[in-house]
């Protein structure tokens, strides 16, 4: 387990290496693209794509403005691969399926390497996976000049902010991904398909495709659906460790990236290191948890079943060529984002070690997150850490020279607790019907965690799921949809208000009784109100699904 905890903080040390540099390139490209000679054909790009829509894409926009701009795309994109997946889909599924991509949550239900095929791959999932995660990284660009505007009520331009970080970050970066992944052994391929004998001389074939650009930016912006249902535990995704962990980087590279894009947006580089530092100690603690609760053997397990267990932990559910740590550390840093791919099953994972991937959902998505919008959750923590702090100590609370007052409060309040709002409510109406209970491939408190995770990765924007749960079905194809639908752009709406609220505040000079916010005590603090707001949020229903798995797996009751 040493070892275990070792490997992690090297792995997180050597991505910060590469994500800090990454991040200031990312905050002067947004604002002056011209500083980078070397990305004059893609300037040639933006010019033309600006020239088509004219005044749209050099005006400054309001929050209405940029709201309406980011849902009338959102909702002309979901109308459109609507259309699309209906020539392959049913109703319900393409429904819950186009509202998936687009919202950046990438949650398949369906059977994509069956009921799919390469055109909607590569044009209509690709395509989104792009955009879906460059409208999610304009929330963090309008959010962050708040903190810098004066007195001013605009936000930026979404089109501007939507087709520079497509162009100049998403596709240069996904091209180096994707070359690694090739000499990695990841097909990119317009072959087709490779026919086989089995070892029960049953004649197979397996689909051969672009995979390693698709898995790039599948990764890359926290996307996660992948070509195969089997995702990053399938051999054509996923062949190798080497594969493997570029992959796994992949995932946390841009969220961790942009940490330091908000701190120079702000012109508060200390700032962005801060929310970095509290975001890696509490994955590192999260991932040595869950190699902890991985590595028990049930103490009723048949000496047949033994087998299920190496020195490292339970193999049940994992590929043999990644093993238990890797299958772990994956699993808490696809949740820790907003990605939700997956190289093992998450269901097979013991109580606890499944419930820290739960956990890393239920927190808000806040320890790397999604691309912008996971930065802009932690901020959200944050305003709630300076208030209460505030008031601790009787003054009127501030952060980067902004007053935090009640209607700033009132926003950050509804943004922490909406989703936990939704997900109760929707996961208690489908335990109380007869089909949502069918769909649940287990009985008692693993029942309890399929839906309850379900309902998170929905509300969280995450797409990873519990593989027991039938969820093909227009009861969870429209209520996911639904979920998927309000936190996405109900969260953008208050986001965005709240970045206008704070952007018409003027600066107040700091004093001898301004709270440092980027000091070692206050990012304690800061972490704590993230630890205790998600606990308090989840708690109940957390205590009923892994909690007491948990405590009937390892401590048997003794009936008299």
């Amino acid at each position: 387990m040493i070892g275990a905890a070792i490997v992690t903080i090297i792995f997180v040390i050597c991505l910060f290496c590469i994500a800090w540099p990454l991040g200031e390139y990312i905050a002067r490209v947004i604002e002056d693209p011209d500083r980078f000679c070397w990305l004059r054909p893609l300037r040639w790009i933006e010019r033309g794509i600006g020239s088509l829509l004219g005044g749209v894409y050099r005006a400054s926009m309001g929050w209405k403005e940029y709201f309406f701009s980011l849902f009338a795309f959102s909702m002309v994109s979901i109308f459109c691969f609507y259309l699309f997946l209906r020539l392959y889909l049913p109703t319900d599924t393409a429904f819950n399926f186009a509202i998936s991509f687009v919202s950046n949550t990438n949650w398949q239900s369906c059977v994509p390497e069956i009921d799919l095929d390469y055109v909607v791959h590569m044009v209509g999932v690709t395509t989104q996976q792009f955009l879906s995660a460059s409208v999610g990284f304009s929330l963090l660009c309008a959010f962050s000049r708040g903190f810098v505007n004066q007195g001013q009520a605009v936000l930026g331009n979404f089109w501007r902010d939507v087709v520079r970080f497509s162009l100049y970050v998403l596709m240069p970066v996904a091209t180096v991904f994707a070359l690694l992944l090739v000499a990695t052994g990841v097909p990119q391929s317009i072959k087709g398909e490779v026919q086989y004998t089995t070892l029960e001389q049953v004649e197979t074939k397996i689909p051969i495709g672009m995979y390693a650009s698709q898995v790039a930016i599948k990764q890359l912006g926290s996307n996660g659906g992948g070509v195969f249902r089997a995702n990053g535990a399938h051999p054509l995704e996923n062949p190798s460790p080497w594969s493997n962990l570029i992959e796994l980087a992949g995932i946390l590279l841009v969220p961790l990236a942009l940490c330091r894009t908000f701190g120079e947006f702000v012109r508060a580089p200390r700032q962005g290191f801060m929310i970095a530092s509290v975001m890696a100690i509490l994955f590192i603690g999260a991932v040595i948890f869950a190699c902890l609760a991985e590595s028990r053997q049930l103490p009723f397990l048949p000496d047949q079943e033994r087998s299920l267990f190496c020195a490292e932990g339970n193999m049940e559910g994992k590929e043999c060529r990644f093993g238990p740590f890797w299958s772990v550390l994956w699993a808490v840093a696809t949740t820790a984002v907003a990605n939700g791919s997956v190289n093992c099953a998450l269901s097979s994972l013991l109580p606890l070690a499944g419930g820290v991937s739960l956990a890393m959902m239920q927190l808000g998505e806040v320890v790397f997150g999604g691309l912008g919008t996971g930065v802009v959750g932690a901020v959200i923590f944050l305003l709630l850490a300076v208030f209460s702090a505030g008031l601790m100590v009787g003054r009127t609370p501030e952060f980067l020279g902004k007053k935090i007052e009640a209607k700033e409060m009132r926003l950050v309040l509804l943004l922490a607790l909406l989703p936990s709002i939704l997900v109760l409510i929707f996961l208690s109406v489908v335990l109380l019907l007869p089909e949502g209970r069918g769909a649940l491939s287990s009985h008692g408190p693993h029942a309890m965690t399929e839906g309850l995770y379900a309902f998170s990765s929905a509300a969280a924007n995450n797409g990873s799921s519990f593989q027991g749960l039938q969820a093909d079905i227009p009861l969870y194809n429209t209520l996911l949809g639904i979920v998927m639908f309000v936190t996405r752009y109900f969260s953008a709406a208050i986001i965005l208000a709240l970045a206008a609220t704070l952007s018409r505040k003027k600066k107040v000079a700091s004093g001898a009784g301004t709270l440092p916010t980027d000091s070692f005590a206050f990012g304690l603090w800061f972490g704590f109100v993230i630890l205790i707001l998600g606990a308090l949020n989840f708690l109940p229903a957390f205590t009923l699904g892994p909690i007491v798995e948990h405590v009937m797996l390892f401590v048997p009751i003794q009936r008299p």
